[in-house]
């Protein structure tokens, strides 16, 4: 890959749901802030190889897709409106609304309770949070050309409806912020461990964007318990990540990571943020329980100092809310510590997770345990064929092979 292509590449995965908010916001209608955003990319492809790139590719890519639209509205225009529409894009009104952030607002105005709860969620990741389909559909556990059809179909929906793009008022933040904050998650997490092939294991980028807009919406609605359990579950994650990826650039698992390389300002702040969720005495959500179970690890000085049977009990407190198969591989792994491989291995079997690869890794771990070792290596592959990230890949592999010589 050429330096410009490589420009070309980050610009892309750090400006483009920048340029698709500031567009949108201007034009007032998402479908054609996407399209301009994407002919402006090429145009860059096209011209940055000859031109060099840009001291501020972001500006050139907002304002290329600007001039694009201005174009474009004037050759369509059949009315005097559209002639007005057009002149007045070269001084856009100032925004409007709750929320002062114009990627959060955006986040908040594509997750239009008129759309169905995934699909709402697939459209902002793509328009958005930057996420690539094969991105999003990793994170729904579904093929991609099944991922992009619906979000084709959303988008086709807003058309059909005609629901316009409106900034939401504070009055329609509750009936939104469900999906926001299923958003923000699944943007922390492509950051967290990237579910793409790539040299980049984890995307500070994405996780900081996630954060600092979880933040803001804390802001928004400082008495929503699952906010700021989200919050706290980002911030404990986060204070892992230094020490998830070893000098050779292999994936660091949980209980062998340097815990002398946490960020303990985060835990601190992530903790504080738990135990006040715990002392408001509301039954917690999914996101809080979730915190609650990444407080107990990063509360252990060391490994062998976690309490499982804590972990077991918040794990069974969050499948009465979610019995999905994932929470139920998580929950595994504390049976496994607490009753042994053998009684977990039972539980991961029944699991309909056979395209998801932490599923067969699991697998793999809880063979070995078992002394299975043809079995287990047989689960390791499966789970290096499945696995997009480069570090967890050498993990995985090197867990192989030495069981192979062993």
């Amino acid at each position: 890959m050429t330096g410009v292509d490589e420009a070309i590449t980050r610009a892309h995965r750090q400006e483009w749901a920048q340029v698709v908010a500031t567009l949108a916001r201007r034009l007032g209608d998402l479908d054609i802030a996407e399209e301009m955003a994407a002919e402006a990319f090429a145009t860059a492809v096209e011209r940055w190889p000859v031109d060099g790139v840009p001291p501020k590719p972001g500006a050139w890519l907002t304002t290329t897709a600007y001039r694009k639209a201005v174009d474009r509205l004037r050759r369509e225009a059949r009315r005097e409106e559209k002639h007005k529409e057009a002149l007045m894009l070269s001084d856009p009104p100032e925004p409007v609304g709750a929320i002062d952030d114009d990627r959060l607002r955006l986040v908040f105005t594509c997750c239009h309770p008129a759309l169905a709860m995934e699909a709402r969620v697939a459209l902002t990741l793509r328009m958005v949070g930057g996420l690539t389909v094969a991105e999003i559909a990793q994170a729904f556990l579904v093929q991609e050309t099944a991922m992009g059809q619906r979000i084709t179909r959303a988008k086709a929906k807003i058309k059909a409806a005609r629901i316009p793009y409106r900034v939401p008022s504070r009055e329609d933040l509750p009936a939104r912020v469900t999906a926001v904050l299923a958003v923000l998650y699944l943007i922390f997490n492509e950051g967290y461990l990237t579910s793409q092939a790539g040299p980049a294991a984890v995307r500070g980028d994405l996780t900081a964007e996630a954060i600092r807009l979880t933040r803001l919406v804390r802001e928004l609605m400082p008495a929503d318990g699952e906010v700021a359990g989200l919050l706290a579950l980002m911030l404990l994650t986060e204070a892992r990540r230094t020490a998830r990826v070893s000098a050779a650039g292999e994936l660091v698992p949980l209980d062998e990571q340097d815990r002398g390389a946490w960020d303990r300002e985060l835990i601190a702040e992530g903790h504080a943020l738990v135990r006040a969720r715990l002392a408001a005495g509301e039954a917690p959500g999914r996101y809080q329980i979730l915190a609650a179970v990444n407080a107990v690890h990063t509360d252990a000085p060391d490994a062998r100092d976690t309490d499982w049977s804590q972990v077991l009990a918040l794990y069974d407190q969050l499948a009465r809310l979610d019995p999905s198969p994932i929470v139920r591989l998580n929950r595994a792994i504390a049976v496994a510590e607490l009753d042994g491989p053998q009684a977990a291995l039972a539980q991961v079997d029944a699991l309909p997770l056979e395209g998801y690869h932490p599923f067969h890794a699991t697998r793999a771990y809880l063979l070995r345990r078992l002394g299975r070792s043809g079995e287990s290596r047989a689960a390791y592959d499966r789970a290096i064929a499945l696995a997009g990230n480069a570090a967890e890949r050498a993990y995985l592999i090197r867990r192989r092979d030495q069981l192979a010589a062993a």
